[in-house]
């Protein structure tokens, strides 16, 4: 009986193929671009912006979003102090209540889509292109602004300012439409930054404004609270004086103030200070390596390349896609409490004032313990995040640079570019010399970020580690570009 050979089928062969990807989202793209030049834009700027402008700009635009992050939302009903988000707010650059509810989010999340897509090759664009770069950059906007209508209508329709029935439709319409809108604007106001009108980026202008506000406001408070202890200064600075002024046993008095637990104490504000000296110390790491101009080869050019190479991305990326989990995971837990999967993903217990916090499943692993005492008596909790936080961050920082066109490669083509050649070295020696720096200081530069952000977490630091390594990084950014082009 003669043999019969079987070959089997092949499953799935277009879905499997990058290619099929590729053609999907342009074909994609190609539909979106007529609705892609509707979209609200800032022009570029036809002539160089002078340096006070630069400054003048970047502070009206500051002044917008603060004003932004204490207008209430129109129309919602919920009970002060409660907030489901809090761990989030700082590192967001949302105010719980405000139309800055939303924060930076949708517009991360739309970036790190578009960059994961490019970074696979299913979406690709030639930089120097000015129609493929205006496309790109005008569908990330377009998923910004879709994320923002999705996560408004997620926030309202999930009970986040009340039940639908109890605030009515038509308020709950106002609601989502003032968070769409404050969105977009928020949008124009990082792109007005971006295009060169300002100095930086709005989006970390806006983290590291709400990390230094969040650090003021808890260290100088004089709001006062009763929580079983007396009359106490919600103020970590104010509240050191009060005790030491107050209270007849100066030494109970000062250990209040250093180890007080549910509000900002020394050691907090401490913590706070030394991550922020660590973080700018370590900024100054870096490797220079000389290059010469082709046409002038007495002329040497220094290239930096950082410790930090990746600067404040890995956490910014992290903090993106916890959020989106931890959102989701919330979202669930409400609906679907008493279900084994959701409950495996992660259980949420609320406290006294309203607020949730992990208790239970993956979400549990993945966020900080409270404090170092916490820590102390979850240890495989400790160890997961500790874990989690460092290979995530120099995941994200190593991958980072082949998204954002900051490769060895892609460096090297630049600077040819430029009409700069690597001193000592053939053109053709040039990538491998970078690579030699370029990833290593990618990935140790994302683990150094991720431990201090475990460190300044465990340690109690005042804004969270994420936060403190967002604005600390955003600062010393902005007095080297302040620096630079001052001169």
């Amino acid at each position: 009986m003669p043999t019969v050979l079987c070959h089997p089928p092949k499953l799935f062969p277009k879905i499997l193929s990058v290619e099929y990807y590729k053609r999907m989202v342009s074909a994609v793209l190609a539909a979106l671009k007529p609705f892609i030049s509707l979209l609200p834009e800032i022009p570029t700027p036809k002539k160089a912006i002078l340096f006070r402008e630069k400054v003048f700009w970047t502070c009206v635009v500051l002044t917008l979003f603060l004003i932004l992050s204490q207008v209430p939302l129109y129309g919602i009903q919920i009970a002060a102090g409660t907030d489901p988000l809090y761990w989030l707010r700082v590192m967001l650059a949302s105010n719980r209540g405000t139309l800055m509810e939303l924060g930076l989010g949708p517009a991360i999340t739309s970036g790190l889509i578009l960059q994961l897509l490019n970074g696979a090759g299913i979406l690709t664009y030639d930089q120097n292109n000015k129609e493929e770069r205006a496309l790109f950059q005008g569908a990330q906007k377009l998923i910004g602004f879709l994320m923002t209508l999705f996560q408004a209508c997620a926030y309202t329709l999930g009970g986040m300012y009340g039940p639908v029935a109890t605030i009515g439709v038509p308020t709950a319409v106002l609601i989502i439409a003032q968070l769409t809108i404050t969105g977009v604007i928020v949008n124009l106001l990082d792109e007005m930054l971006t295009k060169g009108y300002g100095m930086g980026s709005g989006s970390s202008l806006f983290i590291a404004c709400n990390v230094c506000e969040s650090i003021v406001w808890k260290s100088f408070s004089i709001t006062t609270i009763d929580i079983g202890r007396g009359i106490e200064f919600e103020g970590a600075v104010i509240a050191f004086f009060h005790y030491l002024i107050t209270r007849p046993n100066k030494l109970e008095a000062l250990r209040i103030a250093m180890f007080r637990s549910n509000l900002p104490n020394m050691m907090n504000l401490i913590a706070t200070v030394a991550i922020f000296a660590v973080v700018i110390y370590l900024q100054g790491f870096r490797v220079e390596l000389r290059f010469n101009h082709r046409r002038a080869r007495n002329m040497t050019v220094a290239y930096p390349i950082k410790l930090f190479y990746t600067s404040n991305v890995p956490v910014m990326l992290q903090s993106a896609v916890i959020s989106n989990v931890f959102m989701f995971s919330q979202f669930l837990f409400k609906r679907f409490g008493s279900n084994v999967f959701v409950r495996l993903v992660g259980a949420w217990n609320e406290t006294e004032q309203g607020q949730l916090y992990p208790s239970g499943g993956l979400i549990y692993f993945l966020s900080p313990p409270a404090s170092m005492y916490a820590a102390v008596l979850s240890p495989l909790r400790t160890l997961v995040y500790i874990v989690f936080m460092i290979a995530t961050c120099g995941l994200f920082s190593r991958l980072w640079i082949d998204f954002s066109g900051g490769s060895a490669r892609e460096v090297s083509e630049n600077l040819k570019r430029e009409g700069l050649m690597l001193a000592g070295h053939r053109d053709d020696s040039m990538v491998r010399v970078l690579n030699r720096y370029i990833p290593v200081a990618a990935v140790a530069g994302g683990v150094i970020v991720g431990a201090l952000t475990v460190a300044a977490d465990l340690m109690g630091a005042i804004g969270s580690g994420t936060g403190i390594l967002l604005a600390s990084t955003t600062i010393y950014s902005f007095m080297e570009q302040f620096a630079k082009e001052s001169l």
